[in-house]
Formats: structure tokens, C-alpha cells, sequence
């Protein structure tokens, strides 16, 4: 995540002033965040619903467990499904690019599967937080816009560059995958 949200940040630099790319920056950060600290700090502790994986949960012999890592005591909702859905959402409002929105919603799906394929979330617990995601982004992306006075640029560039490095990165992990 962390190259790929370097590079989001690149395309915003090259695209905006640089008082609305702070400002854009910080409302990534906030989206993320937010997502993140209601769905561990506020949500988690009081539904307080164990992981798939974890050993007290009585499905636990049931589900497939990868090189023995079973994540934390709880998992609804999912903060890595909250966090990559909220920076999807904020970036597909902020372009409004086919093609990187595309690629950025791809990538939030397979981070989402990979939390079911590792046996630490329930689909259920990933539905919710890409919700939270969606909520938070909206929110911090209305915020910006009026603070920041934001105005969609029509023919952004180098918004190619996230998806080329991101679907070279993927490729080269599934041929190592299948070597």
C-alpha cells in the first residue's frame, strides 16, 4: 500500500496546486483514518465478534489458516477493507479516471480477498468496512472540496502511472506465485 499510495500522491502533486494537494492529502489521511479508528476503536469492541481463524471461535478447525497467522481477537468490520476502500473512493472521486478508478477498485477487491483467503475475516466483516470506507471517504472528500475550493481537473496526467507499476507489481506476484 505504501508505494501505491506514493504514487497516488505523485499523480496528485503533478495535478494540482500545491495548497489543494496538501489538502487533498490530508483528506486521504483523514478518510483513512477515519475508516480505521471507528471501525478497531468504536465498532470492534462492541460487537466484539471473534475472527474466523481465531482459536476460541468454534469454526476455527474448520477454516484454512496460512503459514499459521490468525490476526487479532476480532475482526468485525474489516479495517484493511475500510482503509483500501476509503482511499479507492476518495481517488475515484477525486479523478473521476476510467481507468485508474478501475484499477484502484481491482485493488481494493483483491486486498479485501485476501483477507478471506488468510481465514481473518468474514465476508460480512468486509462488506461493512468497505461501507465505512465508502462513508468515510465521502465525507472528508465533501470536506475538501469546500475547504479547499477543489475543482475536478478535466485531463489529469500521469494517472497511468499508479495502474502501470501497480499491475506490474501484481503480475510479477502472481508468476512468483506460480513458479
Amino acid at each position: 500500500m505504501d508505494t501505491f499510495l506514493c504514487l497516488v500522491l505523485y499523480v496528485i502533486v503533478r495535478n494540482m496546486r500545491w495548497q489543494v494537494a496538501l489538502g487533498c492529502a490530508v483528506g486521504i489521511a483523514l478518510t483513512i483514518v477515519f475508516a480505521d479508528q471507528i471501525g478497531a476503536s468504536l465498532i470492534r469492541p462492541e460487537v466484539a465478534r471473534l475472527r474466523p481463524a481465531n482459536l476460541q471461535n468454534p469454526l476455527s478447525e474448520m477454516v484454512h489458516v496460512v503459514n499459521d497467522y490468525r490476526g487479532g481477537r476480532y475482526g468485525f468490520p474489516s479495517c484493511h477493507a475500510a482503509n483500501t476502500f476509503g482511499l479507492a473512493f476518495f481517488i475515484f472521486y477525486l479523478f473521476r479516471n476510467r481507468m485508474l478508478s478501475w484499477f484502484v477498485m481491482l485493488w481494493a477487491v483483491v486486498t479485501c480477498y485476501s483477507r478471506v483467503y488468510l481465514g481473518v475475516h468474514y465476508p460480512g466483516d468486509l462488506l461493512v468496512g468497505a461501507l465505512l470506507g465508502f462513508i468515510g471517504a465521502s465525507l472528508c472528500y465533501w470536506l475538501f472540496t469546500r475547504l479547499c475550493k477543489y475543482r475536478r481537473v478535466e485531463r489529469p496526467v500521469h494517472v497511468w502511472t499508479p495502474v502501470a507499476v501497480g499491475g506490474t507489481t501484481t503480475l510479477g506476484m502472481l508468476v512468483y506465485a506460480f513458479l
